[in-house]
């Protein structure tokens, strides 16, 4: 099922929006007008031989040392691009939608994300957004939550290496 009838399915509501080119999850930020902590920033890990589909905001950086601990893992890592591109083939490379099962795949969300207002992401590709409720993002990712992630501020090399979706 592509987003657009998996959103249209469930009921919620979400403005689909077109902008320029976003490469990254605070390009995204920039060209949507929204503040860079409301967009969600897909990962895809490999934890232990499986693929998890990590969410966080765009300000935000995946420790991969305590997402291993949290998830009583072996070994974590990020997957390589093809690896993505297998997974999530019906997307852009870097512009899934961080809502796991729509690949077969589980999603876990920094608890960062908590909010009551929007969030925006990126709807398959780097041209098209989805805004909507955090609630119903939440009700629809059916999450797991963990503590995973920590805030790089701009302009430092952390920021710099982890704004790529």
């Amino acid at each position: 099922m592509d987003l657009r009838s998996f959103l249209d399915s469930a009921g919620c509501r979400y403005a689909w929006s077109r902008h320029g080119e976003a490469f990254t999850a605070r390009s995204l930020a920039q060209r949507e007008h929204v503040p860079a902590h409301h967009v969600i920033k897909p990962v895809l890990i490999n934890v232990d031989g499986e693929f998890v589909l990590c969410a966080l905001p765009a300000t935000h950086r995946i420790d991969l040392n305590i997402l291993q601990m949290e998830l009583g893992a072996e070994e974590t890592r990020l997957a390589n691009e093809q690896e993505l591109q297998s997974l999530c083939s019906d997307c852009e490379p870097g512009a899934q939608p961080p809502i796991g099962w729509l690949f077969g795949l589980p999603t876990f969300m920094d608890e960062s994300l908590f909010d009551d207002g929007q969030v925006t992401f990126q709807a398959g590709n780097h041209r098209e957004a989805v805004t909507m409720s955090f609630m119903d993002y939440y009700r629809l990712a059916k999450p797991a939550v963990g503590h995973f992630g920590h805030e790089c501020p701009r302009g430092t090399k952390a920021h710099e290496a982890g704004m790529r979706i």
